[in-house]
C-alpha cells in the first residue's frame, strides 16, 4: 500500500513538474516577458513547484466534503486548493529568499503583494487552476494514475526522470551555494531572472565585440581566425543551460552586480535631476507605490 502511494506521488510529481514548466513557458512568452525564457531555478524542463501543486490538488480532490450540493462541495475543494497553492508559493518564495538570497519571481510591482512572493492576481490564477483541475482534469488524472500503477514498465521512464532530477538539482544548489555567499557578502538578494538576463546581455556583448574585430581586422586575420569566428558568432545565450558563458560564476555575479550598481546610479542621478527641476512633483503611483 505504501508502495503504491509513493509510486503515484512521484507520477503526479513527474507530470505536475514537466506540463508546469510547459505552462510557465507558454505563459511568460504570451502574457509576461514576450520572449522565450527557460524558467525556474533548474536547468532541465521541470519545475518541482507544479508537480508538487498537482500533487496538493490530487490530495485536495479526495477530502470528504457533503453538503448535499454538487457545486458546493467543489467550491469548498477548490478554495481549499487555491489557498493551499497559495501558501506553497509562499514557503518556496521565502525558502528561497531567506534561505538562498535568491529572488525567482518577483511581484513586487502587483497590486496587494505580500514581500514581492504572492499578491491577490497569482492567488486568484492558482484558484482558477485548481476549478479547472477539479472540475474537468481530476477524473482523467485518476485514470492515468490507476494505469501507471498497473503498468510498472513505465516507471522505467519515471525513474530516469528522477535520477536527471537529482543531478540537476545537485549541479542548481551548487550554483546556489556560490550565489549565497555573494549575496551575502555583498548585502543583496539575486533576482534570478535578471541574473540569466545579465548573463546573456554578456554573451550578446561579446558576440558583437568579435564581429566588429573582424570587421576591421586585416584579410590576412580575418583568413586565419574564420573558424574562431564562426564558432564565436554561434555562440548564442542558451535557452535551457543559461549560464554556459564561458565565465566563472563569480565573474557573472561581478557582471550582475556592477549593472545593479549602475541601474541604481541612473535613477539615483534622475531622482536628484528631478528634485532640482522647477516644476518637479512627486509622482502618485509606479513603480514606488509597490516595489519593497
Amino acid at each position: 500500500m505504501v508502495a503504491q502511494v509513493l509510486l503515484e506521488i512521484a507520477f503526479l510529481f513527474f507530470v505536475g513538474s514537466c506540463l508546469g514548466w510547459c505552462a510557465e513557458v507558454l505563459f511568460r512568452r504570451i502574457f509576461t516577458a514576450k520572449k522565450w525564457i527557460n524558467p525556474g531555478f533548474l536547468t532541465g524542463p521541470y519545475l518541482p513547484l507544479y508537480g508538487f501543486g498537482l500533487t496538493f490538488m490530487y490530495g485536495v480532490s479526495f477530502i470528504p466534503v457533503d453538503t448535499g450540493m454538487a457545486w458546493a462541495d467543489s467550491l469548498i475543494l477548490i478554495v481549499i486548493a487555491g489557498v493551499l497553492l497559495t501558501l506553497l508559493e509562499y514557503v518556496a518564495g521565502i525558502i528561497f529568499i531567506k534561505g538562498m538570497k535568491i529572488k525567482l519571481w518577483d511581484y513586487s510591482k502587483r497590486w496587494g503583494n505580500i514581500q514581492g512572493i504572492i499578491c491577490p492576481l497569482f492567488s486568484l490564477i492558482w484558484t482558477a487552476a485548481a476549478a479547472i483541475y477539479i472540475i474537468f482534469i481530476h477524473k482523467y488524472i485518476i485514470d492515468w494514475v490507476g494505469w501507471f500503477v498497473t503498468h510498472l514498465g513505465f516507471a522505467f521512464f519515471v525513474g530516469l526522470f528522477f535520477g536527471v532530477f537529482i543531478i540537476d538539482l545537485c549541479h542548481s544548489l551548487n550554483l546556489s551555494v556560490k550565489i549565497r555567499k555573494f549575496a551575502k557578502t555583498n548585502g543583496i538578494v539575486v533576482s534570478f531572472e535578471k541574473l540569466k538576463e545579465s548573463v546573456k546581455d554578456g554573451i550578446e556583448r561579446g558576440r558583437q565585440s568579435v564581429k566588429e574585430k573582424f570587421s576591421k581586422g586585416k584579410e590576412r586575420a580575418r583568413d586565419g581566425m574564420s573558424r574562431t569566428r564562426e564558432k564565436m558568432e554561434r555562440k548564442k545565450a542558451s535557452f535551457l543551460f543559461a549560464f554556459k558563458s564561458g565565465k566563472s560564476v563569480q565573474e557573472m555575479l561581478s557582471d550582475y552586480f556592477d549593472g545593479l550598481k549602475e541601474e541604481r546610479r541612473k535613477k539615483s542621478d534622475a531622482q536628484k535631476s528631478g528634485d532640482e527641476g522647477p516644476s518637479a512633483q512627486p509622482e502618485n503611483g509606479g513603480e514606488d507605490g509597490c516595489e519593497k
